[in-house]
C-alpha cells in the first residue's frame, strides 16, 4: 500500500516541494528514468520486503546513468540490519513506521539537497 510514500508526498508538496510521484510498482529501470528529468530526491517506500535487491538494483542503474549525486531515501518495514546494507549501498535515509515525524524528514530532505539550508525564522 502507498499510504506512507502518499503521506510523505503530500507533507513535501505543502512545504512548498515541487513533487513528481510516480505511483506504486515502477521498476528500477522506471524509477532512474524519471530521475533523469532533473530530481533532487528520489524517495521509495517498499513494502514486499524486497527492498534489498530493488535498491541493490536501483543504485547500481543510477551509478551507470551518472546520478550518483542524486540521494535516495527509502521507508518501509526495513529491519535495522537491512538498514545497514542500504546505507552501506549508498541510500542517504532509511524511514520505518517508528519515524512518523513528517517535520524531521522534511527537513532531512531539504538538509540532503541543500546541506547549508538554514530554516526560516
Amino acid at each position: 500500500h502507498s499510504n506512507g510514500a502518499e503521506q510523505i508526498a503530500f507533507r513535501a508538496r505543502d512545504c512548498g516541494m515541487e513533487i513528481d510521484y510516480e505511483g506504486i510498482r515502477l521498476t528500477p529501470e522506471q524509477i532512474v528514468e524519471a530521475a533523469r528529468t532533473g530530481a533532487h530526491v528520489v524517495g521509495l517506500s517498499i513494502l514486499s520486503g524486497s527492498h534489498i535487491p530493488l535498491v541493490e538494483d536501483l543504485m547500481e542503474r543510477m551509478q551507470a546513468e551518472g546520478l550518483s549525486d542524486v540521494p535516495v531515501i527509502v521507508g518501509g518495514i526495513i529491519p535495522d540490519e537491512d538498514a545497514k546494507r542500504l546505507k552501506a549501498m549508498g541510500v542517504a535515509k532509511v524511514y520505518t513506521p517508528k519515524d512518523f515525524n513528517l517535520n524531521a524528514i522534511m527537513m532531512d530532505i531539504v538538509t540532503l539537497v541543500d546541506p547549508q539550508a538554514v530554516a526560516a525564522q
